[in-house]
């Protein structure tokens, strides 16, 4: 089932606060193998001007991912989760998020499209902190895979 174009343009309300901590941050730059101490040691992060440590440019993604949930679970858009993939992913930053920030991320869905018999979903995700500043946007694709007329994926699987 195509998903409703009238969606398009449809903004979501801003997420909770979620606190950027510093434990996240190391474990997060751990587990992508980047040892910047700028992600780790405060005063390394404060010779380069920052006031505590700062997250690795693609930490933004667990914060807008979960956001574009709000889009996902949308049961009026008809998203059948079962069957998406994500896409691609880019980020552009006004500045690093950093150990204390308290960030809100407001998703809007900025295409819907049909290819190939599957539905590309673009969901634009503004990440503010506590002042109402913007940090970060963060562009995320997902592809619900289409179904054949006996339901299996585009992919064949059942």
């Amino acid at each position: 089932m195509a998903l409703d174009q009238s969606f398009v343009g449809r903004t979501y309300p801003p997420t909770e606060p979620y606190e950027v901590g510093r434990e996240k941050i190391r474990e997060f730059a751990e587990a992508v193998g980047d040892t910047n101490p700028a992600y780790t040691d405060p005063e390394a992060a404060k010779a380069l001007g920052h006031p505590d440590v700062i997250a690795p440019p693609t930490f933004v993604f667990a914060i807008t991912f979960k956001a574009a949930g709000q889009v996902v679970r949308d049961p009026q858009l008809g998203l059948d989760y079962d069957r998406v993939v994500h896409g691609d992913q880019k980020f552009s930053y006004v500045r690093p998020l950093r150990a204390g920030d308290r960030l809100t991320v407001t998703s809007t869905i900025e295409t819907i499209r049909s290819m190939a018999g599957n539905e590309i979903l673009d969901v634009r995700g503004e990440v503010h902190d506590e002042a109402g500043e913007h940090v970060a946007t963060a562009w995320t694709k997902l592809v619900a895979r289409g179904a054949d007329a006996d339901g299996n994926t585009a992919a064949g699987e059942a």
